[in-house]
């Protein structure tokens, strides 16, 4: 730094010189600090001397994140990374509730303190903002560019946000992929991820990785201090998807955008923003799980009546082709130019599963049930030449096939009383999509369809695109905004992982955007997959995940599929508390949940929207155990599940409102209950319960219970 004793010894012109350097180097080195609400977390925010933007934080005392860069690289233009003065900086609090269309809680709080820094870069005179939000429960930033000369369109070449980890943090990770989320867990520490990446990839429809320590958010990490920590993003609109590429020397990551097919990792226009870098911080597992960090960086619903958007708990024609026990497809043909084809000429394939005889049976089961809707899939033309094709051209979304009377079943579904689940799966190719989006929609409006489920199998056209682009991310918006003029809500599958969107577009109902439980019926999943899930994919929003699956023998359905569903019952009805959505299936078939009836009945009463959530145990990879409060009720609804080890869990009523009492029903697995050898082994007991009551329940390997309390 220079000293104003040097500069009182020059010249008029160069004193005003020397001076300005002293200012300039001056701000350039100030720091400024911001505190969470409690004052547990503390962000610091400096400029290095050659004007380079960093951030650190503190968690009661303890490093989060070391100093970490800033900025964005620019394409053929100065990059927005060094060069900058501090020429504003902007303080305020805020403190709101707000309540949500659906979700986990009947209100939110969003609360935090806000620091607003305001960087020119000198030699440019560009300006950026960086917008820093910090709440009890963590960090969120984000880049603002201003309307200006200086930046009007621009190319990013790369993001150039660090997140510098205080350490080799116990990580659960997913490669990182410009594709595809459906992958496994990986659970090791950062030091290992490069040796465990190969055998981490696993094949899938289409993936493209980028980098052999390439992670996926959100990312869950845990230091050997017990800090818990996730890193994420809020707000993905107009932007590409953030993937983060870790530094296994020194345990920083990177983050890295997804190229559109030029390379380019974004095409922006000021005035504009990026989504938020989020970074939940706590000291319990269960913070991670009871934080709405992310929802509260997503701006209101854009929606003025949302009384259309309604949850729902759903069967479908569905998990019997999953299995390979029936088809999609009417014939078998293949090879065949779709658009040429007069199915009237054709000899069906007889396992087409879609036809309205056996959609009867599913809305008859639905009604006798207590179930909202029937999913159909394989309704339409076109599934016998689609698969990796790289077709344009495919599906129209509004011819059925010749078995499918889609009048007739609009008809008949509405005299039970229930809703009809559209299916639109696009073969990955959006722009044949949006062409016909439209006439689909109307057509759904047409015969009482409320709701679409949307798929993206395969590699996405126009070739060279990927599905977690910035064109493929504004693609995937622009179909939930046409879908809310017509009143539709959308389930999109394959499509980029939430990012609390559906705070914005409620209509947004549920997503996929990880390895569901088909995945179980493709091999099988690890038994510790679902004890994960909650702490990494659903921080963004909800997942269609299909619990339900009571026959876990796969073969029962297909002989020559030998798959393991890697839960007990007993687990696979706990799910439907500890997956939250709004949006649920009970994903198995009919004929088989005719033999559990007595287990089906909590599937039958547990609510898909709630007033209030209790995350009772948790620790990621291990075990989870959720109260919820159903929604304008007064029943509980508990579920608990474990790992691959088993476990005793100890629940606590202490949620129960003190002086009354409930009667408990507790579906739980069997002494003898084993994920592998005896996953049907379940019990059923009822017991009175008050908020002092606590009571001890075993739960087999990758088993669980689920508990109903009814007030009495």
């Amino acid at each position: 730094m220079l000293y104003p004793s040097v500069a009182w010894q020059s010249s008029g012109r160069g004193l005003l010189l020397l001076l300005t350097l002293l200012w300039t180097t001056s701000v350039a080195r100030a720091a400024e600090q911001l505190q969470s609400p409690d004052k547990q977390l503390t962000l610091s925010v400096n400029l290095t001397t050659d004007g380079m933007p960093t951030y650190s934080l503190t968690y009661k005392g303890k490093a989060v994140l070391k100093p970490s860069q800033l900025g964005l690289e620019l394409k053929d233009t100065p990059s927005l990374t060094s060069g900058f003065v501090q020429t504003d900086a902007v303080r305020k609090s805020i403190d709101e509730s707000w309540n949500p269309v659906w979700g986990e809680v009947k209100t939110i709080r969003n609360h935090y303190n806000e620091l607003a820094l305001t960087l020119t870069q000198t030699a440019t005179k560009r300006t950026m903002l960086v917008r820093f939000r910090l709440f009890n429960d963590g960090l969120g930033f984000r880049y603002e560019f201003p309307r200006q000369p200086e930046l009007g369109y621009f190319v990013v070449k790369e993001e150039k946000t660090q997140f510098a980890l205080a350490g080799d943090h116990k990580a659960f990770w997913l490669p990182g992929d410009y594709d595809t989320q459906e992958y496994e867990t990986t659970t090791s520490k950062l030091s290992e991820v490069r040796g465990l990446m190969k055998s981490a990839i696993t094949d899938n429809a289409s993936q493209t990785q980028f980098s052999p320590t390439g992670l996926q958010t959100p990312l869950m990490l845990k230091s050997a201090d017990g800090l818990y920590l996730n890193i994420h993003e809020a707000a993905l609109v107009d932007y590409s998807t953030m993937s983060l590429d870790l530094d296994d020397k020194n345990f920083v990551l990177n983050a890295h955008l997804t190229p559109d097919a030029q390379g380019n990792k974004g095409n922006l226009q000021t005035p504009g923003t990026s989504p938020w870098r989020t970074i939940i911080v706590s000291d319990r597992a269960a913070g991670i799980l009871e934080s709405k960090l992310v929802l509260n960086l997503n701006e209101p619903t854009k929606y003025k009546d949302t009384s259309w958007i309604k949850p729902i708990k759903y069967v479908g024609v569905w998990w019997e082709m999953i299995t390979g026990k029936s088809s999609w497809s009417y014939t078998n043909l293949e090879n065949i130019k779709l658009d040429s084809l007069d199915y009237s000429t054709v000899k069906p394939n007889g396992t087409h599963a879609a036809n309205t005889a056996h959609v009867k049976e599913y809305i008859d089961f639905a009604a006798a049930h207590k179930m909202n809707a029937v999913l159909v899939e394989g309704w339409n033309t076109g599934w016998e030449d689609w698969f990796g094709k790289h077709k344009e051209y495919v599906f129209d979304f509004v011819t059925p096939y010749p078995d499918f009377d889609i009048a007739e079943l609009n008809r008949y579904a509405q005299s039970k009383g229930i809703k009809i689940i559209m299916h639109h799966e696009t073969s990955g190719s959006a722009r044949n999509y949006e062409r016909h989006m439209e006439q689909a929609y109307q057509l759904m409006n047409k015969y009482g369809y409320n709701a679409v489920k949307s798929g993206y199998v395969g590699d996405v056209l126009p070739l060279g695109e990927y599905h977690y682009g910035q064109w493929m991310n504004n693609h995937y918006l622009y179909a939930i905004t046409e879908a809310a003029k017509h009143r539709i809500m959308v389930n999109a599958h394959e499509a980029v992982r939430p990012t609390g969107l559906a705070r914005t577009y409620p209509n947004l109902i549920g997503n996929e955007s990880a390895r569901g439980t088909e995945f179980q019926a493709f091999g099988g999943s690890r038994p510790d997959h679902c004890t994960i899930l909650p702490f990494t994919r659903l921080i963004g929003g909800p997942m269609d995940y299909t619990p339900g699956i009571f026959e876990m023998d796969v073969s029962k359905y297909n002989p020559n599929n030998n798959s393991h569903v890697n839960s007990t019952l007993a687990q696979q009805l706990a799910l439907y508390v500890t997956m939250y959505s709004p949006l649920q299936m009970a994903a198995d078939l009919p004929e088989t949940y005719n033999k559990f009836l007595d287990a089906f009945q909590f599937i039958e009463d547990v609510p898909v929207d709630w007033d209030d959530t209790r995350v009772l145990e948790a620790e990621p990879g291990d075990y989870i155990t959720i109260a919820r409060l159903q929604k304008g009720g007064s029943s509980w609804f508990v579920g608990s599940i474990c790992d691959e080890q088993g476990r005793t869990s100890t629940l606590d009523f202490s949620f129960l409102p003190q002086g009354k009492k409930y009667e408990a029903t507790i579906y739980a697995d069997a002494p003898t209950a084993h994920y592998k050898t005896n996953p049907q082994a379940y019990t059923i007991r009822k017991l009175t319960v008050t908020s002092k009551t606590k009571l001890r329940q075993v739960c087999a390997p990758a088993g669980g219970y689920a508990v109903s309390v009814v007030a009495k």
